[in-house]
C-alpha cells in the first residue's frame, strides 16, 4: 500500500476530502494510480489513513480519508540522540537509520571538534533537509510518527538548556549518557543500573481511532554523542558535571554515524515489545 506523509491537522476525520500537496500528488501520478485506488496517509504525530483517491488532476490529487489505521510501530521508550554532527553525507545517514530504528528527535551539535559547523540560513536549510530525510524514512519503514529534527546548537548552550529545563521542572526524568571512548560502564550495565523502566502501554480504542497520539512513552533516554575524534575532555566533563553518565559501546572505536545507531539498536533489543 503506498504511504505518503500529509501536514498535521486537528481538523482530519473520516470521510473528509482532501486536496494532497503538489509533491505528494506528483507521487500518486508517477505511481500511475486511478480514482479509486486506496492509500495510506500519516501526519507524523502518530495518526494514520486508509484514503481513496477521488480525482486526479494536473499538478493536483484529491483523496477521501476512508478509516483511520492502527499503526502502532514505535518503541516503547523515547529516545533522543545529541550528536555532533558528522560531515559529508554522513549526518544523512544517521537521521535515516536512527529514524528506522525508531528515535523520536535529533539533536544536531556543533562540538569543539567538530568539522561541520552551520550557522544561520545554512543551519536552517540543514534542518529542513534532515527533516525531509526523517520523513521519507518514516514512509518507507512504516512509521506514523515522524521524529523531530531540533535546531543545531552549540554543545555548551545545549547542555545549559538541558540543565536550566531539569532545574525548572519543564521535562520529564531522563535517563542521560554519554557514549565515551574512555573506560565506562557498559551500556548494558547501565541501562540495569536504571530505575524500573515503565513501558508504553499498547494504543488504547480511542487511539486507534486516531484521536489520540501514538508513540506516547513514560520513559525517556538521551544519548549524546561526539563528532569525528569524539568529545574533547572539557566537553565530556562538563556533561558529566550536570549528572551525565560515561557508558561504552564494547572494545572497538565505533565511528561518529555508527555508535548513536549502535545505541539505538540496543535500546530497542531490550525494550521492544
Amino acid at each position: 500500500m503506498p504511504r505518503f506523509h500529509i501536514e498535521a491537522s486537528p481538523g482530519l476525520a473520516t470521510g473528509m476530502e482532501l486536496t494532497l500537496s503538489e509533491g505528494v500528488s506528483r507521487h500518486v501520478q508517477v505511481l500511475r494510480l486511478q480514482p479509486g485506488d486506496d492509500v495510506h496517509l500519516f501526519d507524523g504525530g502518530g495518526q494514520e489513513w486508509r484514503a481513496a483517491v477521488v480525482e486526479m488532476g494536473r499538478k493536483r490529487v484529491s483523496v477521501r480519508l476512508e478509516a483511520p489505521v492502527d499503526n502502532d510501530r514505535e518503541l516503547p521508550v523515547a529516545v533522543t540522540l545529541a550528536v555532533g554532527m558528522p560531515a559529508n553525507d554522513r549526518m544523512d545517514f544517521v537521521v535515516e537509520k536512527a529514524t528506522e530504528l525508531g528515535v523520536r528527535a535529533i539533536q544536531p551539535l556543533m562540538c569543539e571538534r567538530s568539522v561541520l559547523r552551520l550557522d544561520g540560513d545554512r543551519a536552517l536549510k540543514k534542518v529542513a533537509h534532515w527533516q525531509a530525510v526523517a520523513v521519507a524514512a518514516a514512509e518507507q519503514c512504516g512509521r506514523s510518527v515522524v521524529p523531530v529534527i531540533h535546531p543545531v546548537m552549540t554543545l555548551g548552550a545545549w547542555l545549559k538548556a538541558e540543565a536550566d529545563g531539569a532545574a525548572l521542572g519543564s521535562r520529564p526524568v531522563r535517563h542521560r549518557a554519554v557514549l565515551s571512548l574512555r573506560e565506562a560502564v557498559p551500556l548494558s550495565d547501565w541501562l540495569g543500573e536504571q530505575p524500573q523502566v515503565v513501558l508504553r502501554a499498547a494504543p488504547s480504542e480511542e487511539a486507534r481511532g486516531g484521536r489520540q497520539r501514538n508513540g506516547e512513552s513514560t520513559t525517556q533516554f538521551v544519548f549524546l554523542n561526539g563528532p569525528e575524534g569524539g568529545l574533547a575532555h572539557a566537553e565530556e566533563e562538563a556533561a558529566l558535571r550536570a549528572g551525565w553518565r560515561s557508558v561504552s559501546l564494547g572494545r572497538r572505536v565505533l565511528r561518529a554515524d555508527t555508535a548513536p545507531l549502535a545505541a539505538l539498536s540496543v535500546i530497542a533489543a531490550r525494550y521492544e515489545v
